[in-house]
């Protein structure tokens, strides 16, 4: 079942404009000032990698982080690429409409249904050949933030990797009790950052993939989830020798399993209402 279908009443408010080699697409406060960098620079991501960045991010290429002209909004800007067995085919070709507005609406819901993610804020769209578009994505920058990878390394100032583990089961519970599967839950799709008032969060990003399913039991999804991130976790400790222990991963799906949820969700979008599931049309 497809989380953009049933999060059909939670869509965001957005503004899609044209220009000479394609469209942008984002909040209706951010769309002039993006326009301006797309006539100035030709591509969001052009702009964003000429900017002194703060630190380095990366995911499968540069992400670059910027502050907008003229506005206090501190930005991420990623070029899309494609993962998996075909990338050196499609590279970062993607057929309309492309994933980025499926990105958009999958963080508004989470982020509406109290599950951590990124906010997105919008995204460019460029021609190419025939039929296919490159993508640049725009997303709120989150400050103290270092992805799981980073803290199992110990690259992560001040965050213990046993206080991100913690956070990251919170965050899977979360995801279990609203039936929301990451087919590619891994350790840099996972951010850990410390809050203002103390304390860890976790956060869930890459959600242009995501599934949602509020009538599968929590349990299976919370297994589902939690069988990726191990999987991957124990992967990244091979390659890079992080000091994270079988007992401890264990340790850790044990009590992820034991925190799930029996029920299903009650509140949001999809809730049960007089024992049946209320879904919009």
């Amino acid at each position: 079942m497809s989380l953009a279908t049933e999060a059909a009443a939670t869509r965001p408010t957005v503004v899609t404009r044209t220009f000479a080699t394609g469209d942008v697409t984002a909040r209706p406060e951010l769309i002039d000032a993006l326009q301006a960098l797309l006539r100035a620079h030709g591509t969001l991501y052009d702009w964003a990698a000429e900017v002194p960045q703060p630190r380095a991010l990366r995911g499968r290429a540069p992400v670059f982080v910027a502050t907008i002209p003229d506005r206090d909004d501190i930005v991420v800007v990623r070029h899309a690429w494609h993962g998996g067995l075909l990338a050196p085919l499609t590279g970062d070709l993607f057929r309309m409409p492309t994933r980025a507005p499926t990105e958009l609406l999958h963080s508004w819901t989470l982020r509406a249904l109290g599950i951590p993610t990124s906010e997105v804020l919008g995204y460019a769209r460029y021609e190419a050949l025939p039929g296919l578009r490159r993508v640049d994505v725009v997303t709120r920058f989150i400050p103290n933030a270092f992805d799981l990878g980073m803290v199992a390394a110990g690259l992560a100032p001040h965050i213990e990797p046993d206080a991100a583990l913690a956070a990251t089961r919170d965050l899977l519970v979360k995801l279990a009790a609203h039936g929301v599967l990451h087919p590619d839950l891994n350790v840099k799709n996972v951010l850990v950052r410390t809050r203002n008032r103390g304390g860890l969060e976790a956060l869930v990003i890459d959600v242009d993939i995501v599934r949602w399913n509020p009538k599968r039991p929590p349990i299976e999804t919370m297994r589902a989830n939690t069988a990726r991130l191990l999987r991957s976790m124990r992967k990244w400790r091979a390659n890079f020798g992080c000091d994270v222990a079988d007992a401890c991963l264990a340790a850790f799906e044990r009590e992820a399993l034991a925190a799930t949820p029996s029920l299903a969700p009650t509140t949001g979008t999809g809730a049960t209402t007089g024992g049946t599931t209320a879904h919009p049309s």
